[in-house]
């Protein structure tokens, strides 16, 4: 017994440390791809939600009823950011989205005319979803929902099943980062910036 003991802990040393399973410094940042180097995003020529994939278009209304369209965002780097009022993840990370659209929104970028965020909430109340948006100061333009909660259509295309969840979009609308929050989101985006004015 002692000797098949033995022997199973080393079969998963051995394949813990060959990396066939377990953490490993890339699992950390599963959906995220390094764009420094000589190594570049590779468009797909797909819609989808995977890295290099063209992000599916996103035409919903605003708080006021207004139709809002993503793909109106083409030539800016765009943050689609999923989240509700009801959800306190998201309401902590939000904070942190704020700092990095007063960051980037006057930033020059390398390819990009600008930094835009296109919050998708998930709520199914108007009146919860625009006191949240002026209680956490999302000044932004773009904010829409279709009121179904978790059956809102644009969380069903991009295959969201728990929030926050966000992806970052480059100036021809390829994801380029997937799930990004606290400094994550802003190293990504930095990748991206030639000069803050």
């Amino acid at each position: 017994m002692i000797f098949k003991s033995a022997i199973v802990m080393v079969g998963v040393a051995l394949v813990t440390w060959t990396g066939l399973v377990g953490a490993s410094p890339a699992s950390e940042y599963e959906g995220v791809i390094e764009l420094t180097g000589s190594f570049d995003i590779v468009p797909t020529g797909r819609v989808g939600t995977n890295i290099g994939d063209e992000a599916p278009n996103i035409n919903m209304n605003n708080t006021k009823g207004k139709k809002m369209n993503l793909n109106d965002l083409r030539g800016s780097i765009v943050l689609v950011d999923f989240w509700a009022s009801w959800c306190g993840p998201c309401r902590r990370e939000n904070a942190n989205v704020v700092k990095a659209y007063d960051k980037y929104r006057k930033a020059k970028f390398k390819n990009a005319e600008g930094f835009e965020i296109f919050s998708v909430s998930l709520d199914s109340k108007i009146s919860s979803w625009e006191a949240a948006i002026k209680k956490d100061d999302l000044k932004w333009d773009y904010h829409v929902s279709d009121l179904k909660k978790w059956q809102n259509e644009a969380a069903a295309m991009y295959g969201v099943s728990s929030i926050p969840m966000s992806f970052l979009l480059d100036e021809n609308g390829i994801i380029v980062a997937k799930d990004l929050r606290g400094f994550e989101l802003h190293r990504h985006i930095d990748k991206f910036v030639k000069s803050f004015k």
